[in-house]
């Protein structure tokens, strides 16, 4: 159970526990390194930056379908019209 009937946060609530590539591992390292940083605050700053831009992508891609619909359903409409 993630909170006790206090509703106050237990102790681990706020860990996650994650495997990455080798690869991916190397380049939060050198980050790391190179920006004077731990490797959790490199993750972190990732995952911070990261989230929004998912958002964005994913609104941009519900959009993107949308519109890719509406064009279809003109360009049958076109076609249906071209053929009467």
């Amino acid at each position: 159970m993630c909170k006790d009937t206090t509703d106050r946060k237990v102790r681990g609530d706020h860990c996650l526990n994650i495997f990455v590539s080798y690869e991916l591992k190397s380049q939060l390292k050198q980050l790391a390194e190179r920006y004077d940083r731990t490797m959790a605050d490199m993750v972190r700053a990732v995952l911070r930056i990261g989230m929004p831009m998912m958002d964005g992508l994913s609104q941009a891609e519900e959009i993107m379908v949308r519109e890719y619909v509406e064009l279809f359903r003109k360009l049958r409409k076109v076609k249906t019209l071209k053929e009467i």
